[in-house]
């Protein structure tokens, strides 16, 4: 029987080929269009003197693409040769970087492991042996990366000894300034946006500690029914004081509410307009007085004087019993009041100005609404109510004053008013005369001190932020200045400047805190200014004189007004927040392509490092951008252990100056002339009008397309500084990702990739420090000696204000204000929401 005849056996010098799979056939377009896109981008990018690897990338990655066309192997041997190169640049470029890897590599290795499970389709295929080890191996390097991610990097951990509790010698009354309960409160309270007046942010109280914090849980939430539709951000911290709680609302609408359980006493309502709103409907807190006994008789008699001569119209105040308003809340509004309440009742305090209120706008000229804001509760010193206001920014050149003033605490009546270009003026300018316009102003927090009759004020800028030529001496002196104010004369002492001739928006906006400094010498009455910059100062606050190292810089000069620019300006030797000046390659996206953009923006750019000038005709970095730093939240300080615990941003401006032509034929006018508000991130297309150029900036420069920032993680993180030295103690990103994502969806990853934040800490006597702040809308427990995050709770809007810690009926209440915040865009809010143990 004959054997049957074998298959026949291909011929191995056939020129038929397999056909094509269908995916091969995507993924070849895939990589020819990626492969343009990176070598036409990559080729600008070359042209201004950036990395040539994305042409050569490119051109890899088209040929591999023009070769899978045609099913052949070679097309994934071009492609392996494109992984290969981009494996060695990454690691030449980035070392051991987390985050630079992630826009380098994730997008190869992605297509890599598509390919890998393709390659036996191929024409001549390779092994499904190999190609199932291939992919394997890609996939567990997916999956690696992806799990790294979840681990916090850029990570300075505590080591060595943390400094241990001092005894701190605090304030303590003078006999001709009795103080009142925010210069000391009693443990229990905080009766102080800083809770002192010395602003540390510090509780004494131990009931939590990180051994129990991850008990707490909610122990009452109250609704304020205040929320606006647009530029919402509450920024509260309420007081508490004895049994109350006294807080402000977005529109200033004040409230007080039961310590016990958050229910409503009373709620004075002062009828804010939306069109006040300035920036942001913003009300950091409120003030609390209590009139002493011989103060309230002689204002008395003042008042009965001025009644009997007809100089005064305002009521005695012996028609009114001790009882009423002899504690009372004050807070500033938005549009430029300050009202006086009794702290029991909420009524208007009558014998306070104009039946409980006084308009700070008098002498001012012209103030279209939302011009003139009072955004932070005001400083009280030595029966003295100081007051700055917010001046919107970005408007005009002219517009109304900055000045500061100062009102009696029980009349109301203007006690004096600091014009730093009319110097004589201590009063109301004369009829038909106003205060200087467009001179610089606080709109953040004064700290005040009682014993030395001091009132520490961090200035802004002059009006039109970004263009200097038109400004006064005085006004070059004194903008962007930590200045020390005789409260009984309105009079400078001293001033610190932190940057001459600013032009990059870099306003003081961090509260001030006063420590008592350790020196050879023994301990000096210090005051400890943060900066948007990120360098901190520690000054003699009787002097202003330095009390720790800085030296004078050089810096670049040049822009618009070279003529201008100082060529050096100061840096603190003792502690900054500041990172090292951006490169190339901190340039950052999901993919090669978002990031190749990035930088050809920055090669585009003007930057020449820190204090870049801005320009005309092409953008300018500046590096850190306006929100710091260190920006309203401040710092907070355990005075005990001697440690200061600051949160900050680490984001970049990509800012342009507009020629006053163009600007005009954009349509941008100040805002009184908008037809309708939209919103939007301050410097975003404002006029600076009576200036030769408007404004644009890129806050945080993001793109346009994926909204993602350009330059890498971190953007925000969390510092613990020793005092002493002004070391490092440890230093972690802060803020997680559950709140950001591409294309502005929360992508809801608990990735600790460090976000922007508004809003400062607090920090125990048992070591632990509670912050909200960041995009991620938790509010955190953080060990005060690791930087570790011990508790979290989930709020339901972005926690962009200052928590508050008090105690009452033996239970001690940690709460946080979750209004959100537009600029933020963390979700908008009502709530005041207190934390406990378990009864």
């Amino acid at each position: 029987m004959s054997a049957a005849p074998r298959a026949a056996r291909p011929d191995p010098s056939s020129t038929a080929r397999r056909p094509r799979h269908a995916l091969v056939t995507v993924l070849s377009l895939v990589l020819m269009l990626l492969g343009l896109v990176l070598g036409g981008l990559g080729a600008w990018l070359a042209s201004l003197g950036g990395s040539c690897y994305y042409v050569l990338a490119g051109v890899g990655l088209l040929v591999a693409g023009v070769l899978l066309w045609g099913n052949r192997r070679a097309g994934a041997l071009w492609f392996g040769a494109v992984f290969v190169g981009t494996l060695l640049w990454t690691w030449w470029e980035s070392g051991g970087d987390y985050w630079r890897w992630v826009p380098r590599l994730g997008l190869i290795v992605g297509i890599g492991l598509v390919l890998s499970l393709l390659l036996p389709t191929l024409d001549r295929p390779f092994s499904r042996r190999l190609s199932r080890s291939i992919a394997g191996v890609l996939a567990l390097v997916f999956v690696a990366a992806f799990a790294l991610a979840f681990v916090p990097h850029g990570v300075t951990a505590a080591s060595g000894s943390f400094p241990e509790a001092m005894t701190s010698t605090g304030l303590a009354p003078t006999a001709d300034a009795p103080l009142q309960p925010a210069d000391k409160p009693v443990d229990d309270d905080w009766a102080a946006y800083g809770r002192n007046n010395a602003a540390t942010r510090f509780s004494p109280l131990q009931q939590i500690t990180p051994d129990n914090v991850a008990k707490l849980e909610q122990a009452w939430l109250f609704r304020t029914g205040d929320l606006p539709q647009k530029r919402w951000g509450a920024e509260t911290t309420p007081l508490k004081v004895g049994d109350t709680l006294y807080l402000c609302t977005a529109r200033n609408q004040l409230v007080a509410l039961n310590a016990a359980d958050g229910t409503e006493r009373w709620r004075f309502d002062p009828k804010i307009k939306d069109k006040s709103i300035p920036y942001t409907a913003a009300c950091r807190g409120v003030s609390y007085y209590e009139v002493p006994a011989t103060a309230q008789q002689a204002a008395n008699a003042d008042v009965a004087a001025d009644l009997a001569s007809g100089q005064s119209q305002v009521p005695v105040l012996t028609q009114l019993p001790r009882s009423a308003c002899s504690a009372r809340i004050i807070e500033g509004t938005l549009d430029g009041r300050l009202i006086a309440v009794d702290a029991a009742t909420g009524k208007p305090c009558a014998g306070f100005g104009n039946n409980g209120q006084v308009d700070i706008t008098l002498g001012m000229g012209e103030s279209p609404a939302g011009y003139v804001s009072i955004t932070s509760p005001p400083a009280i010193v030595q029966g003295v109510i100081v007051t700055g206001h917010q001046v919107l920014d970005g408007q005009r050149r002219d517009a109304p004053s900055g000045v500061i003033q100062a009102y009696d605490a029980i009349t109301g009546k203007l006690r004096w008013a600091w014009d730093m270009d009319q110097p004589e003026l201590t009063g109301l300018p004369a009829q038909g005369k106003t205060y200087t316009r467009g001179t610089p102003n606080m709109w953040t927090t004064a700290t005040g001190d009682d014993q030395l009759g001091l009132v520490y004020l961090p200035m802004g800028n002059s009006a039109g932020d970004y263009w200097s030529g038109s400004r006064t001496e005085n006004q070059n002196k004194y903008a962007t200045s930590l200045v020390a104010i005789d409260v009984n004369t309105g009079k400078p002492v001293w001033h610190f400047q932190a940057v001459r001739k600013d032009v990059w928006d870099y306003d003081m906006g961090s509260q001030a805190t006063l420590v008592d400094y350790p020196t050879a010498a023994g301990k000096v009455p210090a005051i400890l200014l943060p900066t948007k910059q990120g360098d901190m100062y520690v000054l003699d606050r009787r002097t202003g004189k330095l009390l720790t190292p800085a030296e004078e810089r050089k810096v670049p000069t040049g822009g618009v007004e070279p003529e201008q620019r100082s060529p050096t300006q100061l840096f603190s030797l003792y502690h900054t927040l500041r990172k090292p000046d951006l490169t190339e390659r901190d340039m950052w996206g999901i993919t090669p392509i978002d990031q190749l953009v990035c930088r050809i923006q920055f090669r585009k750019a003007s930057y020449e490092g820190f204090y870049t000038p801005p320009t005309a005709d092409r953008h300018s970095i500046e590096y850190p951008g306006y929100n710091g730093g260190s920006d309203w939240g401040s710092v907070s300080v355990d005075p005990r252990r001697g440690v200061i615990v600051a949160n900050y941003n680490d984001m970049p401006n990509y800012n342009l100056l507009v020629p006053r032509a163009t600007a005009d034929k954009l349509g941008w006018v100040p805002r009184e002339d908008v037809r309708a508000d939209k919103g939007g991130a301050e410097g975003a297309g404002d006029p600076q009008t009576g200036t030769p150029y408007a404004i644009d900036v890129n806050a945080g420069w993001r793109l346009p397309f994926t909204k993602l920032l350009c330059k890498q993680p971190p953007y925000g993180g969390i510092r613990a500084v020793d005092m002493r030295t002004g070391k490092t103690l440890w230093d972690r990103p802060f803020g997680s990702a559950r709140g950001n994502g591409p294309f502005g969806i929360r992508s809801g990853l608990p990735i600790e990739i460090g976000t922007p934040n508004n809003g400062g800490s607090v920090v125990t006597a048992s070591g632990l420090i509670f912050i909200a702040a960041a995009t991620d809308d938790l509010l955190r427990a953080i060990d005060l000696k690791t930087g570790k995050e011990l508790w979290h709770a989930k709020l339901p809007a972005g926690g962009q204000a200052n928590p508050m810690i008090y105690a009452f009926g033996g239970r001690q209440y940690v709460v946080i204000m979750a209004g959100g915040h537009h600029f933020m865009e963390t979700p908008a809010g009502d709530y005041v929401i207190a934390y406990a143990l378990p009864k």
